[in-house]
C-alpha cells in the first residue's frame, strides 16, 4: 500500500475517532440532563404531594418565633425528621452533582428559606449530633 494511502486511512481513522468521541460526550450530557429532570420530577412529586411534608411546610411558612415551630423542633417527631431527611437527600444529590443548584433553587428555594429563618430549626440542623451534614453545608454554608 502506498504511503499516501496509509496516511489517508490514518486521517480518516482519526476523524472517525474524534466524531465518535464528540458523539459520546453529547450522549452523556443528554442522558445527564434527562436523569436530573427525572430526579427533579420525583422530588417535586414527593415534596408537594406528601401530606406529612405539607404539614411541616405550612408550619414553617409562618412568622419567625412562632412557638409551634419551637415545639415541632423540640419534639423531634418523625414528621420533622422526615422533612429534614428529605432536604438532606436533596442536598446530597446536589453535592454529588445529580442535581444542579439551579434545580434545587427552582424547586425548593422558598421552603429552604422558610427553614433557614427559624432559629430553632437552624440550631437543630447545626447540631452535628443530629447528622444533616449535607443540609448544613448547603443551607448554612458550613
Amino acid at each position: 500500500m502506498p504511503l499516501d494511502a496509509v496516511r489517508a486511512v490514518q486521517v480518516v481513522s482519526y476523524l472517525a475517532g474524534a466524531i465518535a468521541a464528540l458523539t459520546a460526550v453529547w450522549v452523556y450530557k443528554s442522558n445527564s440532563r434527562r436523569e436530573r429532570a427525572r430526579w427533579a420530577e420525583s422530588l417535586y412529586a414527593r415534596f408537594y404531594e406528601r401530606e406529612e411534608l405539607k404539614r411541616v411546610r405550612d408550619l414553617l411558612d409562618c412568622d419567625v418565633g412562632d412557638p409551634q415551630v419551637s415545639q415541632l423542633v423540640t419534639a423531634e417527631s418523625s414528621v420533622w425528621t422526615d422533612y429534614l431527611n428529605f432536604f438532606e437527600f436533596v442536598a446530597y444529590l446536589q453535592s454529588s452533582n445529580q442535581l444542579h443548584k439551579e434545580d434545587v433553587d427552582a424547586l425548593f428555594s422558598y421552603y429552604l428559606a422558610c427553614l433557614k429563618r427559624h432559629s430553632d430549626a437552624v440550631g437543630y440542623i447545626r447540631n452535628k449530633e443530629k447528622g444533616y451534614e449535607y443540609l448544613r453545608r448547603t443551607l448554612l454554608n458550613e
